[in-house]
């Protein structure tokens, strides 16, 4: 068993990315620090590091317990990190109100002034 693993290898085994390629992108995007610092792909991963990814709607902050070569299933995959990561933001704003039902049709023009004043367009 090797001591380290690529960072894009094990970021994508342990699916914290869809694809290996995303990874990759990822980490010369700059959106993977290990130890703290800014990732290159080929940046060794050990146990006990901490891993932070940054994407999506929050950032991921997991720490590794084990090292994985191939893409594992989720269970597995989850066992391989300790996730520190804060919970994720709820988000209730104006917008979640101003939902039409499927269907409805096209907004009459009183309810399009009313759906402007609601999103601060007025």
């Amino acid at each position: 068993m090797t001591d380290s693993v690529r960072a894009d290898v094990w970021v994508w085994a342990v699916r914290l990315a869809k694809t290996r390629t995303q990874a990759t992108d990822a980490c010369k995007a700059g959106h993977i620090r290990v130890r703290g610092e800014r990732a290159k792909p080929s940046t060794p991963v050990r146990v006990g590091d901490q891993v932070v990814v940054k994407g999506g709607d929050r950032d991921r902050i997991v720490v590794v317990t084990r090292l994985l070569l191939k893409r594992v299933g989720a269970e597995p995959a989850r066992e391989a990190y300790e996730d520190h990561s804060p919970p994720p933001v709820r988000r209730e704003h104006a917008a979640a109100f101003a939902v039409r039902d499927r269907g409805a049709g096209k907004p009459t023009k009183r309810e399009r002034r009313q759906l402007d004043r609601l999103r601060g367009r007025a």
